[in-house]
């Protein structure tokens, strides 16, 4: 995992307004997890990391079909871009660069364990394979909690 210092040289030093932002169109609707009721098409992101995010969600959508990802929940949108520090901590997240997105938060609770988080069953390998392939990495299968947050490695 990137530290924070690693983060500031490659992507640089994240605020509030960054420049280094932009906007990717998602190839399926994404449910907003704190709105279920609305949906979104787009996600901001950092520049740098926008090709992947991109290359994951038509790869995801190409491996399920949009039935299947709407019944395994994972067009459950937690957020990508979020100016703010961990939770429960004094360092930035990884959502302050853009680097990072929450799926289906609801069911994939912060500390939840493989023993009751969704993300941790067998029909979401598939997916969890996909973001590492891109360049991502799990905190769920890295560290065994935060299941629905994936990070750029590099």
């Amino acid at each position: 995992m990137l530290t924070t210092a690693q983060l500031n040289k490659k992507y640089g030093v994240p605020s509030a307004n960054p420049n280094f932002l932009t906007t990717i169109e998602l190839p399926y609707p994404m449910k907003l997890a704190w709105d279920m009721t609305k949906t979104t098409k787009k996600m901001s992101c950092h520049k740098l990391v926008a090709d992947k995010f991109k290359k994951v969600f038509d790869q995801i959508l190409e491996a399920y079909g949009l039935e299947k990802i709407q019944e395994l929940g994972i067009d459950r949108f937690g957020g990508c871009f979020n100016f703010r520090t961990m939770r429960g901590g004094t360092e930035l997240s990884k959502h302050s660069w853009g680097v990072a997105v929450d799926l289906d938060p609801e069911r994939n609770q912060l500390k939840e364990t493989s023993k009751t988080a969704r993300f941790a069953r067998p029909e979401y390998k598939k997916m969890i394979d996909i973001f590492y392939a891109n360049g991502f990495i799990s905190l769920g299968r890295e560290k065994n909690y935060d299941w629905m947050h994936f990070e750029i490695a590099k």
